[in-house]
């Protein structure tokens, strides 16, 4: 054994991932303790062996309650939100070949305001003041978007006097009501599923319902039913950009219902936001690279009539209210100095017309 003894107990690993600001926290089977720091994986330290399967379950049942861990003998893995004394965690332990795996995100112990995220209020303000109607932010995973989604729900919170639901799964951020009455429920705590809290949500007189993943088809006719409805309702898709967002939405409904559900999105959407971090060329944390689409009359026109490769054009002629592409905002990055050549060809959309820019 190297001079790294295993640790007690997994508070011991968060409280190092909170202090070096990481995003996630790996506790694998065969493998050293890593954590995810600015986007890259790597062991905490270089000469730490790797965990036996002796050590991950010692550790798992360190922080697991008597029920998550029957629960895991069962099922063979499980997510759920972990308190501990210095704040919470998005918590995953599976049952693997080797052993258990664990791995958790930090989340924040306040919820970031939208200027501390870096986004452009005037033309984001503007879609949480509707009073009803489809809110977007998408991404992959790890790209931020809890965290977008509470600057937004705390914005509202603290802008309106109305009554906020959030669904969750699990609840991350907890937000206290301040002058807004702010609900949040989990899924399979509090609820069995998204679409059965949102069925459920409808009669509880709610303003605001933000969904924390609109991922099958009920869900997602729930939330555009409670959209058109008199709600807004801000949900969270992991696609990359604003046009496969709104293909992953139609997509998902019987080609007999497309032409209905392409007239229902295009009344009922307000913005998609859809976001990447990008690592900061000096190294020192990640940047938000944002795109933006607001709901105007071309671009309600592009959807009704399932025209979606239209909007990347549509949405270059949208400056004025705010819209702009992954891309551009990629583009404004690196010539701003903040991230490098390599990231922004990495992560570019079009590749061809990206080299072309670098070259001109």
């Amino acid at each position: 054994m190297s001079e790294h003894q295993v640790l007690d107990h997994v508070d011991q690993y968060l409280s190092l991932g909170r202090e070096y600001q990481c995003s996630d926290l790996h506790l694998p089977t065969a493998y050293p303790p890593a954590w995810r720091r600015f986007g890259q994986l790597s062991p905490i330290w270089d000469d730490h062996p790797p965990l036996a399967a002796k050590d991950t379950e010692r550790l798992a049942k360190s922080f697991l309650t008597d029920v998550e861990w029957t629960r895991l003998q069962e099922k063979g893995d499980i997510d759920f939100a972990y308190s501990s004394v210095n704040g919470r965690y998005r918590a995953s332990v599976v049952k693997q070949r080797l052993g258990y795996d664990m791995v958790f995100r930090i989340i924040d112990n306040s919820v970031r305001s939208l200027e501390e995220i870096g986004l452009p209020l005037e033309h984001i303000l503007p879609l949480t003041r509707y009073q009803n109607g489809l809110v977007l932010v998408t991404g992959s995973v790890g790209s931020g978007k809890s965290t977008t989604l509470a600057a937004l729900v705390d914005f509202i919170n603290r802008d309106r006097e109305d009554h906020i639901l959030t669904l969750e799964d699990p609840i991350e951020y907890v937000i206290a009501s301040k002058n807004c009455h702010v609900n949040q429920r989990e899924v399979h705590t509090h609820t069995e599923s998204f679409a059965k809290a949102l069925r459920g949500a409808l009669r509880e007189d709610p303003d605001v319902i933000m969904v924390g993943e609109m991922r099958d088809l009920e869900t997602i006719q729930l939330a555009l039913t409670a959209a058109e409805t008199g709600h807004l309702v801000l949900g969270t898709l992991h696609t990359g950009n604003a046009p496969r967002t709104l293909d992953r939405v139609l997509d998902v409904f019987p080609t007999d219902q497309r032409d209905q559900i392409r007239i229902m999105v295009s009344e009922s959407l307000r913005g998609v936001l859809s976001q990447q971090l990008v690592p900061r060329a000096d190294g020192n944390g990640r940047v938000v690279a944002l795109e933006l689409l607001v709901n105007t009359a071309a671009v309600a026109n592009c959807i009704r009539e399932g025209k979606t490769f239209m909007l990347p054009g549509v949405m270059q002629t949208g400056k004025n209210v705010g819209m702009i592409t992954m891309d551009e905002s990629l583009r404004r990055l690196y010539v701003d100095g903040i991230i490098s050549r390599e990231d922004l060809l990495f992560r570019s959309e079009d590749k061809g017309a990206m080299r072309a820019f670098l070259e001109s």
